[in-house]
């Protein structure tokens, strides 16, 4: 009888320390600051630099709040830039071939129109129609965390995050990319969050494929709520 009481005990405290995958995201949103101050949030400027091929250059991403987007990266007197505003899109790429400004194509608009909002996508997934998934727990460079996977509504990409089982921030992210033709599965990490009017921002991510580092993106200044000429969204 004792050892049947202790196994029952022992079920007991697995199953209340057992947590479903809302309780996991619930509790990463509240880590940042939550899902209704991020969705307050009208407008944000980010500014610093990316690093790519051994080039450190300038980036400055200017947001209207599940509108438009923007971002300017300087390339050698160069600008390369990608605007998405109320569904339509265009990008200037002097190393791509578009000298002019030239409409964004089906998949980069999906993409573009994904940055325009400032809550992160696993936090508000309800909203947008994506589907959730707890794969578990994984240690990830010694760190345990819960594996979420996400299914994207609209064209079913999956992108499966790590989120730490101590603390609930986010370590890192893997999803699959066309790049040069091919589909890679990209790593990015996440690291030094800063609270800004009471929410955390990453100001650094980095990418990877294949163990390589190959893009890292750090922010030296993030601003809320700032005033941006809608023009700048315009072709």
């Amino acid at each position: 009888m004792r050892k049947i009481f202790l196994a029952l005990l022992s079920f007991a405290f697995f199953s209340a320390g057992a947590q479903t995958v809302e309780e996991v995201i619930q509790k990463y949103a509240a880590n940042l600051g939550g899902l209704d101050a991020f969705n307050k949030i009208k407008t944000a400027k980010m500014t610093g630099t990316v690093t790519a091929q051994g080039n450190e250059l300038t980036i400055t991403v200017q947001v209207i709040n599940g509108r438009a987007v923007r971002t300017d990266v300087e390339v050698m007197g160069n600008q390369i830039v990608n605007a998405y505003k109320d569904g339509k899109g265009w990008k200037i790429n002097p190393f791509g071939g578009a000298t002019t400004a030239t409409d964004a194509t089906d998949a980069e608009l999906t993409e573009m129109k994904i940055q325009t909002m400032l809550a992160p996508v696993l936090m508000d997934y309800k909203s947008r129609g994506h589907q959730v998934e707890l794969q578990g727990q994984e240690d990830v460079n010694s760190i345990k965390t819960f594996k979420v996977k996400l299914t994207s509504k609209d064209d079913a990409k999956v992108t499966t995050y790590y989120i730490s089982a101590a603390d609930y921030s986010l370590v890192k992210s893997v999803s699959d990319r066309e790049m040069m033709g091919q589909t890679m599965a990209v790593e990015s990490w996440y690291s030094d969050p800063k609270e800004i009017n009471g929410m955390k921002f990453y100001m650094s991510r980095t990418q990877m494929i294949d163990g390589q580092e190959f893009q890292s993106v750090k922010f030296d200044k993030v601003e809320l709520d700032v005033q941006i000429d809608e023009k700048v969204f315009d072709k």
